[in-house]
């Protein structure tokens, strides 16, 4: 995904929680320049004025959006017809949605349709339907698991309440990737597996199983070799991967003295 898009960032304040919108516009900044930021929301409400010394430190605009009728969600109404506003004004590139909402899910197939790039970013009980619907989905409890970590002063062990566990479907996952990518020897770049499992499973994210990077979590899975080579454009080592199962069977198929 590219680090020079233009954003607009939309967030829900009455489906998202306020405690980690540092953390949130810090992520969203590794991904683009966010030139539109809107959170929408009834302020007239007490329970959104939490917000209010956040936004003014984030330069994140409110707005206002009265519950016209009981039991029905306003603000999601107003977010999708900003959000198509902004598409036709050509004015960004890609979108990041804030929420947990699955109301969202058309908005976000039609902004990708449009060809923008669509960030997600919710809780882990975001239903599966709005997560792939986006290019990328982040979970909230990562930022705010990546909060606790910068505060205590250095690297420390993640949250167990907020880091899942691999499962044999994940890496199952990451060896098809590779499989899809390798050579005939077996091996795939680690970058072009990254990308792939991204486009494969919008919510892949080493960090979801507490690992800050894909290398690590690779290594850390048995089922799976890694090979660091030169690069001759860059000082920088590549990092290839492969399947051990695809090592052995080449292995197996030499030929017989």
């Amino acid at each position: 995904m590219e680090n020079n898009l233009n954003l607009a960032v939309l967030i829900d304040g009455d489906n998202i929680p306020s405690d980690c919108i540092k953390e949130m516009m810090e992520e969203i900044a590794k991904y683009g320049n966010p030139t539109i930021k809107r959170i929408y929301g009834d302020w007239t409400k007490p329970h959104l004025s939490k917000w209010k010394q956040l936004l003014l430190e984030n330069a994140i605009t409110p707005i206002q959006q009265y519950g016209y009728t009981s039991g029905k969600n306003a603000t999601d109404s107003a977010m999708i017809i900003d959000a198509m506003d902004i598409l036709y004004s050509e004015k960004v590139n890609g979108f990041c949605i804030v929420s947990s909402d699955s109301d969202f899910t058309r908005l976000a197939t039609r902004l990708r349709e449009a060809g923008m790039q669509v960030i997600g970013i919710g809780e882990k009980k975001t239903p599966n339907p709005f997560i792939v619907a986006c290019d990328k989905f982040i979970y909230v409890e990562i930022l705010r698991n990546q909060s606790k970590v910068s505060e205590s002063g250095g690297q420390k062990e993640s949250d167990k309440n907020t880091v899942d566990k691999i499962t044999q479907k994940d890496i199952n996952l990451i060896a098809t990737s590779i499989n899809d990518l390798s050579d005939d020897d077996g091996w795939a770049f680690l970058g072009d597996v990254g990308s792939l499992l991204q486009k494969k499973q919008p919510n892949f994210d080493p960090r979801n199983f507490g690992f800050q990077k894909l290398t690590p979590l690779i290594k850390s899975i048995d089922q799976f070799d890694i090979e660091q080579r030169e690069s001759a454009k860059s000082r920088h080592k590549l990092i290839y991967v492969r399947n051990k199962e695809k090592q052995a069977k080449g292995r197996n198929t030499q030929p017989r003295k």
